[in-house]
């Protein structure tokens, strides 16, 4: 079992964790956390563990700079350490699901045709005219965003989801236009500003009982 924190400490990050609004951009997340946040993304889970996504990383203060333009003005982008932009798979395809098969044959070491089960199952989602696989993809992206935000602030770094963006502007700035990725989302990533008034507030919930039944 890997070592585990303390449920007060989780609880103790997830209310200390806010949209922050304004990065500190002195202050760059190191190479072993990022390493960690970084494999948060990678190990983030899909369904059919099928993986619709690429998330791109910039740290580049150049390319940084000129992404508040093309964020509704925000300037986390330009400010926080990473900016990560979350990408969904346009079109996932039976290739897709092909790669993915050998994928399993290479890491758990067994016959690529011992997988044609699990395959034809995939396949028959995806090749459904009825199955909406944009949406289904989307829905995916935003499982790792999620789990990107919840391990950063298990770090002590700061996060701020933002769909506060122009998809085709990223794009084409990120060079993804017809490359079968699109922007959905983005999450700039770092240390919160001394003068962040938002940092301050108290956070702002349903109470429990409102949100949560249990039958």
């Amino acid at each position: 079992m890997p070592a585990t924190i303390t449920p007060a400490a989780l609880l103790d990050a997830l209310h200390w964790r806010y949209a922050t609004k304004a990065f500190d951009p002195t202050k760059k997340i190191p190479t072993e956390l990022w390493h960690a946040l970084e494999q948060s993304l990678v190990l983030a889970p899909s369904s059919f563990g099928l993986q619709p996504w690429k998330f791109i990383v910039i740290t580049d203060q150049t390319m940084k700079d000129t992404l508040p333009p093309l964020s509704w003005n925000q300037r986390q982008p330009a400010e926080a350490s990473h900016m990560v932009v979350f990408a969904v798979q346009t079109k996932p395809d039976t290739g897709d699901v092909q790669k993915f098969m050998e994928r399993i044959a290479t890491v758990r070491g067994v016959p690529l045709e011992s997988l044609d089960g699990y395959k034809n199952i995939i396949n028959g989602f995806i090749t459904n005219p009825t199955f909406d696989t944009d949406a289904w993809a989307a829905k995916q992206v935003y499982i790792a965003l999620g789990q990107f935000m919840a391990a950063a602030a298990v770090l002590g770094i700061d996060t701020c989801p933002m769909e506060g963006v122009d998809p085709a502007a990223y794009d084409g700035v990120l060079g993804l236009t017809n490359t079968g990725y699109r922007t959905l989302v983005a999450c700039p990533a770092g240390y919160r500003a001394a003068d962040d008034k938002y940092a301050s507030l108290p956070k702002v919930r349903f109470d429990t009982n409102d949100v949560v039944t249990y039958i």
